[in-house]
């Protein structure tokens, strides 16, 4: 069965689509079955897997409120033969309007998910930069999350509140929920505030920070604009390897535990 793990953080522009892109690729390169569901209205990792928002005729907006008999009819394929993708566009915002006034408005997405899990090893969402429904019902189907954080100062300022909501929604919704991992991300080994910035995660999160670092690269900046994640886009950048790095260390970290 496979693992449910949220790519969560609630502050925005933290490498939270990038890390959910090239993660499930990289692991997809390992040859693990990966499902990477797009819980962002704005589409960003459905987009940056090369599928066009505009084309698609089931969405995760069609089968976070209808479900789905045909799990393996309602997935994208992508560029990686063990990759797929649940993908979203603007419709999912409606979804989160909709769920307001529905009972168990925050398990929609666990139900919806229960026929995918057999499928594949792990299951990836990229939740959206917000602490609403949507990144609620991501939370609350998860076995984990994993949470990029931005080597600079004010991402600092909202780990606390982000440690804050993990704690509620494990004491209210999702008892079992873990946290999987710290990813520090966008990592410029030049300033001396980056370098500080980690030392810090590390001193609050303690043995959860991935010693695998993202650091700034021109051409992780550039993949989604070609829609094909880092590793097929240039597999020999910086970028690419400290990704593939990270895939082989939490791959190291399942297997301990």
């Amino acid at each position: 069965m496979g693992k449910i793990i949220s790519v969560f953080n609630q502050k925005g522009g933290v490498g939270k689509t990038t890390t959910a892109v090239n993660l499930a690729a990289c692991l997809a390169v390992k040859q693990k079955r990966v499902l990477l569901v797009d819980m962002d209205p704005q589409g960003n990792a459905t987009s940056g897997l090369g599928i066009d928002r505009s084309a698609i005729e089931t969405s995760l907006y069609d089968i976070l409120m209808n479900g789905s008999e045909d799990p393996a009819g309602t997935v994208y394929d992508t560029d990686l033969q063990t990759l797929d993708v649940l993908p979203s566009n603007a419709d999912l915002a409606g979804a989160e309007v909709e769920l307001v006034n529905m009972a168990n408005r925050e398990f929609f997405l666990k139900k919806a998910l229960e026929p995918y899990k057999s499928s594949y090893d792990y299951i990836f969402i990229d939740c959206p930069p917000t602490l609403g429904l949507l990144s609620l019902n991501a939370l609350a189907a998860s076995d984990s999350v994993l949470i990029p954080i931005q080597c600079e100062y004010y991402a600092l300022e909202g780990v606390n509140d982000l440690v804050r909501t993990i704690n509620l929604v494990r004491s209210s919704m999702n008892k079992t929920l873990q946290i999987q991992g710290i990813v520090l991300a966008m990592y410029d080994g030049r300033t001396n505030l980056s370098i500080q910035v980690v030392e810090e995660v590390k001193r609050f999160f303690k043995d959860k920070v991935y010693t695998s670092i993202i650091p700034r690269n021109i051409r992780l900046a550039e993949a989604p604009s070609f829609g094909l994640p880092v590793v097929l886009y240039d597999p020999r950048s910086k970028g690419a390897e400290a990704y593939m790095e990270l895939a082989e260390e939490f791959l190291e970290t399942e297997s301990e535990n």
